[in-house]
């Protein structure tokens, strides 16, 4: 069994974010914006594996949101994006991203199972309760307006995937939203489960991740502001006896001057900012998700069109590495990096600021 580079609790975790998707993070029209291609996901394992980075988290989309470029119009679907990366990787954690409405939970628990397996126990779960209605509306389903009833369906549906992985006989399941007939798990994953990630913004999202996940994923907008709320989901998950760690994500633009990062920011994130996409992002964000704090909309919508809302860690090898030692203050357990091409620019990020952590022993 290989360690799961996601219980390592002594380090910062890094990882990457939304390379199976097209543009990965980037809202950009710019020519060198991240082809998504498996070759190019398989270089990118390949380099994240070799250089110790701890992850790979990939978005699960249906539909692009449209703009010039068709945003995440192109996405490798997760699961089978996840095995094929266990399989060719050594240490690197891979997770797969899972709707819970489109998704059976007994196909879902064996589907983990199975590439955890593939990978000697190094596969991670990341649940999506639902919030993108146009998604909902292109696979014939239907968004419930309240998430009481989205979360609701969530905790039933992992309540199933982890009587699954925790049982030996066959047994049935009669629930809200699930009956189920002599089901069974087998195989179950390489440790009894999988590290579980969960990003909510809602009362009823937090709850549900602080009683299920491993780590809940959230922006990053204020650090201020994030330290109380991290200080805040910490105490709600130990009241509940559980230990939650919480994560979040960032876009990198690292070069060796400011002038250079800050130029080059410029150029993809507002010349050449895919700005209809980054509008319909943002709109569908605000009217069905609470993930970002709706009083900083101005700001965010410039932080989609440069990475999605991600935290900006802009500038030189130092100023980078300083950006993610500021996360680290905060309360934050790891953060996820996009590049505008991940494939060309990790490699610099790697030798300039990776080092720099080390050095600082937060990794």
């Amino acid at each position: 069994m290989t360690r799961n580079m996601m219980l390592a609790d002594y380090r910062f975790l890094l990882g990457t974010f939304s390379s199976n998707c097209s543009s990965g993070m980037s809202v950009t029209k710019v020519e060198e914006r991240w082809d998504n291609s498996w070759a190019n996901n398989l270089a990118l394992g390949h380099l994240l594996d070799e250089a110790g980075i701890d992850f790979m988290l990939p978005i699960a989309r249906w539909i692009g949101y449209g703009g010039e470029t068709d945003f995440h119009g192109g996405v490798l679907e997760t699961m089978t994006w996840a095995a094929g990366l266990l399989a060719s990787t050594k240490t690197i954690s891979v997770f797969a991203t899972i709707h819970t409405a489109a998704n059976h939970p007994v196909v879902v628990a064996k589907q983990i199972a199975t590439i955890d397996h593939i990978g000697n126990g190094r596969a991670g779960l990341n649940i999506v309760a639902g919030w993108n209605k146009p998604e909902y509306e292109a696979l014939g389903l239907t968004l419930p307006d309240d998430h009481e009833t989205r979360y609701g369906y969530a905790q039933e549906w992992f309540d199933v995937v982890r009587k699954l992985w925790a049982s030996k006989d066959y047994f049935d399941w009669d629930g809200a939203y699930f009956k189920l007939k002599g089901v069974h798990g087998d195989p179950l994953p390489v440790r009894g489960s999988v590290p579980i990630i969960n990003a909510a913004g809602s009362p009823q999202g937090r709850e549900f991740a602080t009683d299920n996940a491993n780590f809940l994923f959230t922006p990053a907008i204020d650090l201020a502001r994030s330290t109380e709320e991290i200080r805040e989901l910490k105490d709600q998950a130990k009241a509940k006896g559980r230990k939650v760690d919480v994560l979040t994500f960032s876009h990198v633009i690292c070069r060796p001057t400011e002038e250079e990062a800050l130029a080059y920011l410029e150029h993809t994130a507002k010349t050449h900012a895919d700005w209809e996409a980054v509008d319909n992002l943002v709109r569908l964000q605000f009217a069905h998700a609470h993930s970002f704090p709706h009083d900083l909309l101005a700001l965010i919508r410039d932080r989609f069109a440069m990475g999605h809302g991600g935290f900006p860690l802009i500038g030189t090898p130092d100023q980078v590495a300083e950006g993610i030692l500021s996360l680290h203050r905060a309360g934050f357990a790891g953060t996820t990096l996009s590049f505008v091409d991940y494939v060309k620019e990790f490699p610099y990020f790697r030798d300039t600021v990776l080092p720099k952590l080390d050095a600082a022993g937060i990794r």
